[in-house]
């Protein structure tokens, strides 16, 4: 399984060692969106949905997800989570809603899961607080935006 660092020279699963790699700041930026129909749109932006305030409640969806991301995904380290922000921003565009976060920590290993992890929380959000009114919402465009510190060093998506 070369390359896999989540896997032993047997191929079995394991968590990695990070114990010898150096504390640093590490920061991870991830993106998605939820597609949806034009009605659920200006029903969301206008404050109108039953629920209450979806773009609200999906922001603090984010953040908690990204600090249970240990306990979602089986191989991630529980980290010192220093900063999560998560950005909701509508576009008429799509139509639908964008969501970007933002994770720091300083430590031995990336927040690239935990900033996935923000977005698709407040996705799943935004659908479940929209369901009554569009089914067929799509969530989407969930990918790695930027990624620094550590020794790998930058990674910016294009």
């Amino acid at each position: 399984m070369s390359g896999l660092t989540h896997f032993d020279a047997k191929g079995d699963a394991h968590m990695v060692d990070v114990s010898d790699k150096a504390v640093t700041a590490r920061v991870a930026v991830a993106e998605g969106h939820v597609l949806m129909a034009r009605e659920t749109f200006d029903i969301i932006t206008e404050g109108r949905a039953k629920k209450g305030d979806v773009i609200g409640v999906a922001r603090l969806a984010g953040i908690m997800g990204a600090k249970k991301t240990p306990e979602l995904i089986p191989l991630c380290h529980p980290l010192p989570v220093t900063k999560v922000a998560v950005e909701i921003t509508p576009d008429a565009d799509l139509p639908g809603l964008r969501i970007e976060a933002t994770v720091k920590t300083t430590g031995q290993t990336g927040v690239e899961m935990e900033a996935l992890t923000a977005v698709s929380t407040a996705a799943l959000t935004i659908y479940d607080m929209a369901k009554a009114v569009d089914k067929t919402m799509q969530i989407g465009g969930i990918r790695v935006v930027l990624k620094d510190g550590g020794k790998s060093g930058r990674f910016e998506a294009t």
